[in-house]
């Protein structure tokens, strides 16, 4: 056991259980589809939020950008090393690859319009299906490096 602060003992090893709260439904049908980065695409998607989670949309229309976290369902997690476009291979933690270990999408997304549990988006680099694993409001001034 490795001691992380006073109340908390993790192993290194820990599986975790993650409650998925919604599904991406974008036009992007596979990896080939997917922009490589949402902002090179204003393709227009939606995030349905599960009922059961649906309370948490309370507010969100009042931001203007989220932070979307989604697992890539599609990744390869044995993979360690990626070559991205126009560089040599190297660690997937050096890279944006989505075949990692724990293949955790990131993408920053422009809300168009809140309908119910459904948040219509653009920029979501997501394939149609994705898990939605949390979404949070983007800050600029805290958000920016």
């Amino acid at each position: 056991m490795q001691t992380l602060c006073p109340s908390l003992y993790i192993s290194f090893h820990t599986v975790l259980m993650l409650k998925f709260i919604g599904i991406a439904k974008t036009p992007f049908k596979d990896k080939n589809c997917a922009p490589r980065q949402g902002r090179y695409s204003n393709e227009i998607s939606e995030i349905e939020i599960f009922p059961e989670f649906a309370l948490g949309l309370d507010g969100i229309e009042s931001f203007k950008h989220l932070i979307v976290l989604y697992w890539m369902h599609l990744a390869d997690r044995e993979k360690l090393r990626a070559k991205p476009p126009d560089s040599e291979e190297r660690g997937v933690f050096a890279t944006r690859s989505p075949n990692r270990p724990n293949p955790i999408g990131l993408c920053l997304v422009e809300l168009l319009e809140v309908k119910g549990n459904r948040l219509v988006v653009k920029w979501l680099d997501a394939i149609d299906g994705s898990p939605i694993v949390d979404i949070k409001p983007f800050f600029a001034e805290i958000d920016c490096v």
